[in-house]
């Protein structure tokens, strides 16, 4: 595998993470969201959790070729110390350990940032973000049923999180 160098993403990354997140989003295997972003739009989001939520990307090179980022959960106080996590790799880079470097990387920030628990959503036949997850000490809540509707047809969601203990003493 070539070097894979993962570092906190900064505005100049916006286009190639717009790409990325366009690819999964085309793909249907990651997210219910069926509009495409601009590089814009994720400026926009990059700019909105600045210093108090990670994102990361994975480097090849001079090449952007995946990215993994938190958002708040919910917008009430009691929730500030928890992100709502989403990794994506670039179709040529997915099942080359990508992924692995992302999440990693993105915990060592959140971390870093005094997060004390990431979450997400994961489809349940997304066997490899699950496996990925559970790599990481993820452990799956429950499965929220019918969560949305994705071209049409119900789909759940595995619910996952993962206590950054460090942060729970803070």
């Amino acid at each position: 595998m070539e070097v894979v160098r993962i570092r906190n993403a900064n505005v100049e990354d916006s286009a190639a993470i717009a790409g990325i997140y366009n690819q999964g989003i085309d793909d249907r295997i990651a997210t219910y969201e069926t509009e495409r972003r601009s590089a814009k739009d994720q400026r926009a989001w990059l700019e909105s959790i600045a210093g108090q939520y990670p994102a990361v990307v994975a480097q090849s090179g001079c090449e952007i070729i995946g990215w993994a980022g938190a958002a708040p959960y919910r917008d009430r106080e009691c929730y500030r110390g928890i992100g709502e996590f989403s990794i994506y790799v670039r179709r040529d880079w997915r099942s080359r350990g990508v992924g692995d470097f992302l999440l990693r990387g993105l915990i060592t920030e959140a971390e870093r940032l005094g997060l004390w628990k990431l979450l997400s959503r994961i489809f349940p036949f997304n066997e490899a973000s699950r496996a990925l997850c559970r790599k990481h000490g993820f452990r799956e809540v429950g499965i929220y049923e019918k969560h949305a509707r994705l071209d049409g047809q119900w789909v759940d969601a595995v619910i996952v999180e993962r206590l950054i203990t460090a942060n729970l003493t803070r």
